[in-house]
């Protein structure tokens, strides 16, 4: 009983040591900021300090900066990254499940798909907002059309490695094809669907930031954009910890709804 009792206390302190990781590493890459700060490595006004940075937020918060708050700023680029995030998974999983049942569908699909998967989101932003403005709908499309792409392909992998076996005895028991599909393939499938969606909102914020820096009034592309025309080092160092965290964040929650979803994920 001794040596079970022992390795208990071990795993114990292996999770401890995993949840403490991560604050390690922010903590080293703050104090070799810091080093690198004290030691003039660059100017002041181009490399500020940790604490400079930092003492400049709640004035972002209260007076902002370009006549809004940094609260305006992250409310503005948090819906429109949600926004066309789930358009783009609501269209881009039917297209994925379409083309992988389908050889007609996926012969029609790919070539568009494939098109557009090299083409940087800075290459759309003006010719879509030449098309629809500098409103939302520009912002909300090049969103998705970044997006998409991952979730599609994504979903045809997960769709295509359904196990044959599955559906051999989904099928001897009497299954229709649709039956198969909801009970069968799309199970299978949605581990490689949550991996895309994960994928897919790092494109996403992507997309976003360039949408904003070339066209946009808010947000925190937009944030970045300004404060870089006026040298402001530490507002552009602070809009990019807003784009990190808000990004993590959203990958935490696609994560939480992974497990709830996928419980079976990684078991035997």
């Amino acid at each position: 009983m001794l040596p079970a009792s022992h390795g208990g206390r071990g795993g114990g302190a292996a999770t401890g040591l995993k949840r403490v990781i991560p604050f390690l590493v922010a903590l080293a890459l703050l104090l070799l900021w810091e080093i690198l700060s004290l030691a003039h490595v660059f100017p002041a006004m181009l490399l500020p300090s940790p604490i400079t940075v930092l003492q400049e937020i709640p004035q972002l918060f209260t007076v902002g900066y370009g006549g809004q708050t940094l609260f305006t700023d992250i409310w503005v680029s948090t819906a429109r990254i949600a926004a066309g995030f789930l358009i783009a998974v609501a269209v881009g999983v039917p297209i994925g499940v379409l083309m992988a049942s389908s050889d007609v569908a996926y012969q029609a699909i790919d070539p568009i798909l494939q098109f557009l998967r090299p083409v940087p989101p800075l290459a759309l932003v003006p010719l879509l907002v030449t098309w629809f403005g500098i409103g939302e709908v520009s912002k909300g499309l090049v969103i998705m059309l970044g997006t998409i792409p991952v979730i599609v392909l994504n979903t045809i992998s997960g769709v295509r490695s359904t196990p044959r076996q599955r559906i051999q005895v989904a099928q001897c028991l009497g299954a229709t094809r649709m039956q198969i599909l909801r009970h069968v393939t799309l199970p299978s499938a949605l581990p490689e669907v949550f991996t895309g969606m994960r994928v897919g909102i790092g494109v996403g914020w992507t997309c976003l930031v360039a949408a904003e820096i070339i066209a946009a009034a808010a947000g925190l592309g937009w944030l970045v954009q300004e404060a870089g025309q006026q040298l402001q080092v530490g507002i552009i160092f602070i809009a990019i910890l807003a784009i990190g965290l808000i990004g993590y964040a959203m990958d935490l929650v696609i994560r939480l709804l992974e497990r709830a979803v996928v419980p079976w994920k990684g078991r035997a």
